[in-house]
C-alpha cells in the first residue's frame, strides 16, 4: 500500500485500509458458499443469487440512511456502533435455522456494513489536500482486497468448518475491531448545530444536482460494478458444474486473482493526483467490455477465464479510485452525503447485477451471464463516450462566447 501522507500517519492509515477490509468482507462471505448454502436448505443453488441482492439492497439502504449521518455526528462513535451491530447480525446469520431467517439476517448485515465507508470519507478529510487521491486509493485498496479475499476465507473455512464457522469467525474479527477502532479513531466533533437528520437528506438532491460529476461519476460506477457483481455470482454457478465442478475453497481462492487486480489497480489514485483521471476512466471503460469476451471464453478455458478476472477486476477497482478521487474534491464539508449519493448508485447497480445473473443463468447459462454483462459493459462505454461529447460542447460553446 502507499504511503501515507502527513496528515494521516502510516499507522493510521494502516488501520483505516485494514478496517475497511475486515468490515466489507462481510457482505461477500456467501457468494462462493451459494450451492453449499442452498443444499443445507434444501433450495436450488440457482434461487440463492437473490441473498447476493438482499445483502446489496440492505447495505444501499445503510448507505442512504445512515452514512449522511457522518456529516453531522461523531464519525467514531457512529461507525463503532454500527460494527456493534454488525456483530449481533452476524451471529444472526451463523445460527439461521432456515432459509427465510437467514435471507433477513443477511438484510440486517448489508445494512450494518455501511460502517466501512464512513471510514473512507473519514480519511480522506484527515488526508492532504494535494495527496487525497493517493490516500483514497491507499484505503480503498484495503477495502476492495477485503471484497475479493472474502471469498477466498468463506471458501477455505466452509471447506473445513462449513459454512456457519464462516460467520463465527467474522463476527470475532468485527468484535476485534470494534474495540480498536473505539480506542484508536480520531475524536470528530462537529463545530456549530449540525443539520437536522431531515435536512441531511433532502440535502442530498440539493447536492446531487448542483453537481453534475458527481451524477456522472455515480452512474459510471452503478453500471461497472453491476459488471462485477454479475461476474462473481455467475461464477459461482459457472465452476460448481461441469467442466470444472469445483469445491468451495478451489471457487473462493479465485478471489486471490481479484486481489491481484486489486493491487494492480491501486496506482489509479496517484494518477488522478496527476491529472490523469479522464485517461483512467476511459482505459477502465474500454477494459471492462473487453473482458467478458475472455470471461465468456472462460466457459472452457481456465486461461482465458483467469485473464477475464484479472482485467474485469483491475478496471472496476481502477475505475471505483478514479471516481472517489474525483467527487471527494467537489464539497468538502458534505463528504459523507457525496458517498451516499455515489454509494448507493453502486451498490444498486450490483443488485441488479447480482439479480441478473441467476436469471441470466437460468435462461442461457454462463453464456447469458458473459452477454448480460458485455451489455451493462456497453452501456458504460457509451455513458462515457455520451459525457465526453457534452463536456466537448461545453468547452467550444465557451470558447465562442470569449472570442464574440
Amino acid at each position: 500500500m502507499d504511503t501515507p501522507v502527513p496528515g494521516l500517519g502510516r499507522g493510521m492509515a494502516l488501520l483505516f485500509a485494514v478496517s475497511c477490509g475486515a468490515v466489507i468482507g462481510n457482505i461477500y462471505y456467501a457468494q462462493p458458499l451459494l450451492a453449499v448454502i442452498a443444499g443445507g436448505f434444501g433450495a436450488p443453488a440457482a434461487s440463492l443469487g437473490f441473498i447476493v441482492t438482499l445483502t446489496q439492497l440492505g447495505y444501499a439502504c445503510g448507505l442512504l440512511f445512515l452514512i449522511p449521518l457522518g456529516d453531522a455526528l461523531d464519525r467514531r462513535k457512529l461507525i463503532v456502533a454500527l460494527l456493534g451491530c454488525s456483530a449481533l447480525a452476524l451471529a444472526a446469520v451463523a445460527v439461521s435455522p432456515s432459509l427465510a431467517w437467514f435471507a433477513a439476517a443477511c438484510a440486517a448485515l448489508g445494512l450494518c456494513t455501511c460502517a466501512a465507508q464512513l471510514l473512507v470519507p473519514f480519511a480522506a478529510s484527515l488526508a492532504a489536500e494535494r495527496e487525497r487521491g493517493r490516500v483514497v486509493g491507499t484505503v480503498m485498496s484495503g477495502l476492495l482486497l477485503g471484497i475479493l479475499l472474502a471469498r477466498t476465507f468463506s471458501g477455505l473455512v466452509a471447506q473445513l468448518g462449513g459454512w456457519r464457522l464462516v460467520y463465527w469467525l467474522a463476527d470475532a474479527v468485527v468484535l476485534l475491531f470494534t474495540v480498536i477502532l473505539a480506542r484508536e479513531l480520531p475524536g470528530d466533533e462537529r463545530r456549530g448545530r449540525p443539520l437536522r437528520y431531515g435536512a441531511l437528506l433532502a440535502s442530498l438532491l440539493t447536492l446531487a444536482r448542483a453537481h453534475p460529476a458527481l451524477r456522472r461519476r455515480s452512474l459510471y460506477g452503478a453500471l461497472a460494478f453491476a459488471c462485477f457483481s454479475l461476474f462473481w455470482t455467475g461464477l459461482t454457478f459457472l465452476l460448481s458444474q461441469p467442466p470444472y465442478g469445483y469445491g468451495e475453497a478451489q471457487i473462493g481462492a479465485f478471489g486471490l486473482v481479484g486481489a491481484a487486480g486489486t493491487l494492480a489497480a491501486g496506482g489509479a489514485g496517484r494518477l488522478a493526483d496527476r491529472g490523469h483521471g479522464g485517461r483512467v476512466t476511459a482505459g477502465c471503460c474500454l477494459g471492462i467490455l473487453l473482458a467478458f469476451g475472455l470471461l465468456w471464453l472462460g466457459g472452457t478455458s481456465l486461461a482465458a477465464l483467469l485473464a477475464g478476472v484479472l482485467l474485469l477486476d483491475i478496471c472496476v477497482q481502477a475505475l471505483h479510485i478514479s471516481n472517489q478521487s474525483v467527487i471527494y474534491a467537489l464539497a468538502p464539508e458534505a463528504r459523507s452525503r457525496v458517498t451516499t449519493i455515489y454509494l448507493v448508485s453502486y451498490f444498486l447497480g450490483g443488485a441488479l447485477g447480482s439479480g441478473a445473473a441467476s436469471l441470466a443463468y437460468a435462461h442461457a447459462g454462463w453464456t447469458g451471464v458473459c452477454l448480460a454483462g458485455a451489455g451493462q459493459a456497453a452501456l458504460l462505454q457509451l455513458a462515457r463516450l455520451t459525457a465526453r461529447t457534452e463536456e466537448a460542447n461545453k468547452q467550444t460553446e465557451g470558447l465562442e462566447m470569449t472570442t464574440r
